[in-house]
């Protein structure tokens, strides 16, 4: 399978690898790169993380990355879907972490697969497609606000750092990119929920559909006590997903439950 169709644009630019090198302060921790490519940033990487983990998923750069990082004894290539690996193995269970050129059509996925291990990972880097990337840093009464927003939220604080036109790349992608840094943790540090799975379950189906009110989008799950529990939130009859901050989401759903 090409490059184009994995969703794969190579950082190729030097001045903007720098600069991203620049933005992520690498640390000398353990990191975990997601889309290594041709290792444009891998070799940063390595010269000042104790340990790397490159994931790459087409062989063919996989085996072109052994070479690439061949000096150096800190890195081990990962040829895989990121979306396969167990992290939490790879790393045992010490923290990391992460940065990635991600693939724009799978980034919420992969960030929900790191979001698992929020309690080890002090910081995630990510380049992804720009509008993606508002939609991660949107605030309450925004139109890109959604429940991306919200789950990127409660575990990370994320940044747009700064946007990379297309000619960054090769190939071009049609669309600009961001990198985007979360620093963790995000508003899971002061606000609690019973059960945090159940909590993001709750505010998907929140903003199940856009359109349609709270009110309409939890009378599947609350019935005749929605009324009442929108009255107990303090939230008027006709508000919106879109308009709730994530402290009353928490609250709502406590309500809910």
């Amino acid at each position: 399978m090409s490059p184009e169709k994995l969703g794969q644009h190579f950082l190729s630019d030097t001045d903007w690898q720098e600069r991203i090198a620049d933005e992520v302060h690498i640390d000398s921790g353990m990191w975990v790169e997601i889309g290594s490519g041709h290792g444009e940033m891998t070799t940063t990487i390595a010269q000042r993380a104790k340990k790397l983990f490159a994931v790459e998923l087409d062989p063919a750069l996989a085996r072109r990355l052994l070479k690439v990082t061949a000096p150096f004894k800190n890195v081990e290539i990962v040829q895989s879907d990121v979306m396969a690996v167990d992290f939490g193995k790879l790393t045992n269970g010490e923290r990391f972490s992460v940065y990635g050129n991600l693939p724009y059509y799978i980034t919420s996925p992969i960030l929900h697969r790191l979001f698992e291990h929020a309690d080890r990972i002090p910081a995630i880097h990510i380049v992804i497609q720009y509008e993606v990337g508002v939609r991660i840093v949107a605030q309450p009464g925004r139109r890109d606000y959604g429940y991306l927003s919200v789950a990127s939220q409660w575990y990370g604080n994320p940044e747009i750092k700064f946007r990379l036109p297309p000619g960054a790349f090769n190939p071009p992608p049609k669309v600009d990119s961001a990198l985007v840094s979360f620093h963790m943790p995000g508003e899971r540090s002061r606000i609690k929920v019973p059960d945090e799975h159940a909590f993001l379950e709750f505010v998907k189906e929140c903003f199940a559909q856009k359109r349609k009110t709270l009110r309409n989008n939890l009378r599947p799950r609350l019935g005749n006590r929605t009324e009442e529990i929108l009255e107990a939130a303090d939230l008027p009859k006709d508000a919106r997903a879109e308009q709730l901050t994530i402290s009353q989401f928490a609250g709502l759903f406590k309500l809910a439950i």
